[in-house]
């Protein structure tokens, strides 16, 4: 049996709201974005509770609205002897849902391998998102320029009704369980492919830190440091930092100069300098190369050329044992 025609247009008869299955879509949308984005909640198995149903569903959900406006609804004609059928059934907009995510989903991570963004989780979580959003705009306008009559719109009251009573039948509630664990069972194997596309793990995460210096032809390399300083004098050297993090991610360099004292078993730092400090904030896979001059103040032989590398915020005592990266140089400054 099709949605009763008297139901369809009762339902269509607010034409400036969002159609409750719509907006379903774009609540589970926000929702998802939220998850990825607060720190409270992005590492734990909300993220993944979440991104399941939204990527299994939501993405071909809002395409189906988009290609079929129409509502399906069944009328008897004067006769009662014809029956007329527009749009499509629960049943196929369900089917075509999973369908068309399962498609769009691998569409999406294919544009952005191909893009310099690359495949970041929170750069696939807002692509996906901005395209759903964007589809329940078109949808919402492809509905609203047909007769409220004819517009799909879902009769959730109906079917609480109708739930509540087949529930509580004996003769159908043992079947009813076992239909709703298989459901369960096919979401979640589904789900997975569609969770693994919005929340890529691409092997380890890491970032990478490195100095390089000028060769005779004024080439980078990661041989051609300078060893011999003067005081007061500048040389360069060129900071590097790839961000493998699969993130956005905010980092801290500082630059020392230390004068150590080697033991057998241990370095102490006698005495040190702070010469620089850099705050860059890298998209994932991005690379940042900042060239240093270095002018220091302190002279000595075999003093530590330090430069440390740290995640947000570093400590108020940066040291090699704190950093989550480090890179160092043996250098002679010389007095003037």
């Amino acid at each position: 049996m099709g949605t009763d025609l008297r139901e369809v247009k009762a339902a269509g008869k607010r034409p400036s709201g969002l159609p409750a299955d719509l907006a379903g879509v774009v609540g589970l949308t926000s929702v998802v974005v939220a998850a990825a984005v607060l720190p409270i909640v992005n590492e734990t198995l909300v993220r993944a509770l979440v991104a399941i149903p939204f990527a299994l569903f939501a993405p071909g959900w809002a395409l189906v609205a988009v290609l079929f406006p129409h509502g399906h609804h069944e009328t008897d004609e004067s006769g009662g002897d014809r029956t007329v059928s527009d749009g499509l059934t629960l049943y196929e907009r369900v089917a075509l849902s999973f369908g068309t995510s399962i498609a769009v989903i691998p569409v999406v991570g294919l544009v952005l391998d191909l893009s310099p963004v690359g495949l970041a989780p929170d750069a696939v979580v807002a692509s996906l998102a901005g395209l759903v959003l964007a589809l329940v705009a078109v949808a919402v306008r492809r509905r609203r320029a047909l007769p409220s009559e004819l517009r799909y719109s879902v009769p959730y009251r109906r079917w609480l009704s109708a739930a509540r009573s087949n529930l509580f039948r004996t003769e159908t509630s043992r079947d009813t369980a076992l239909t709703a664990v298989v459901a369960v069972s096919l979401l979640l194997a589904v789900g997975s492919v569609g969770f693994v596309a919005v929340d890529p793990k691409q092997g380890a995460q890491f970032s990478e830190f490195y100095l390089l210096g000028a060769d005779d032809s004024g080439d980078l390399t990661a041989e051609s440091y300078p060893q011999n300083f003067t005081v007061g004098e500048s040389r360069s050297l060129v900071v590097g930092i790839q961000n493998d993090e699969q993130t956005t991610t905010s980092y801290t360099v500082v630059v020392r100069l230390d004068r150590v004292e080697l033991r057998a078993s241990s370095t102490r730092v006698v005495e040190s300098e702070r010469l620089h400090r850099f705050e860059p904030r890298l998209a994932a896979n991005e690379t940042w190369h900042r060239q240093h001059a270095v002018r220091p103040s302190m002279a000595g032989e075999r003093l530590r050329l330090t430069y440390l590398l740290y995640r947000e915020s570093p400590p108020e005592d940066p040291t090699v044992g704190n950093a989550y990266r480090d890179a160092r140089l043996w250098i002679d400054v010389n007095e003037r």
